[in-house]
């Protein structure tokens, strides 16, 4: 791990933030949303580059970061991770988990076995990986905060993209239940459903797409920073973005 330092300030002042995918799109965004907003964010991402991009940026802004280049898969490498957030700080304030993949967009019967666990492990098994890993540092927190984030082909059955969806609905069943499962703590677990927006993803999702027609990543932040203030209550929720957007008008 490797950390500059900042200021205390903002509506997340003193708050410590995981961020998964965090070297671009949603997760770039909301790492540089956080740190502005007086976090300290520890950001996981594949490429030391990428994470590197965004220090700078945040450290621009007077923001703080960890950074922490690994590949959520490697499953130890998160339980690694978790103990060493307890030895430096003993508690953890906000988890986003971002992270995630596409696949290919095939039928069913053309997806080979690798390809499958490969997805489900990303988008899935690493967000409970990393429950299991963090949960007892969100348990020392006055007021933690839990956002995974989705998509709308978890509930459309959208054709041939089986395994982003199947690992998706899977997510939000995941996030439902950690919601459930604490309702009697200061703990708050929801789901984003950020739809169309201006990412890597969805350009390779869908290359004709003109993606100037598309929220950029920015837009959603107000959404991500409310969920993860200590006043926000709501917990067990699917939220859709451009319905959010719209009851905020």
């Amino acid at each position: 791990m490797s950390e500059t330092s900042s200021p205390d300030r903002g509506r997340l002042a003193g708050r410590l933030a995981v961020i998964t995918g965090a070297s671009r799109g949603i997760g770039r965004a909301v790492a540089c949303a956080f740190g502005k907003q007086g976090a300290h964010v520890i950001l996981v991402a594949r490429t030391a580059g990428g994470l590197e991009e965004v220090d700078d940026e945040i450290k621009a802004m007077g923001g703080s970061a960890t950074l922490v280049p690994l590949d959520i898969t490697d499953f130890d490498a998160l339980d690694r991770l978790g103990a060493s957030i307890y030895e430096r700080w003993g508690k953890l304030d906000i988890l986003v988990g971002n992270a995630g993949i596409l696949g290919s967009l095939t039928p069913l019967g053309h997806i080979t076995p690798k390809e499958w666990q490969s997805v489900l492990d990303t988008n899935l098994t690493a967000n409970w990986r990393l429950i299991r890993s963090l949960d007892p540092l969100l348990q020392q927190s006055d007021a933690a905060r839990v956002t995974f984030v989705s998509s709308g082909v978890a509930r459309s059955h959208k054709a041939y993209w089986a395994t982003y969806a199947v690992s998706k609905a899977g997510l939000e069943a995941l996030a439902g239940l950690y919601a459930a499962e604490n309702m009697k703590t200061h703990l708050c677990c929801n789901v984003v459903n950020p739809g169309p927006v201006r990412t890597h993803m969805r350009a390779k999702a869908m290359p004709g797409e003109d993606p100037q027609t598309l929220p950029h990543p920015s837009e959603l932040m107000p959404l991500f920073i409310d969920l993860a203030c200590p006043s926000s209550t709501r917990t067990g929720d699917i939220i859709d973005f451009k319905a959010w957007r719209e009851s905020q008008r």
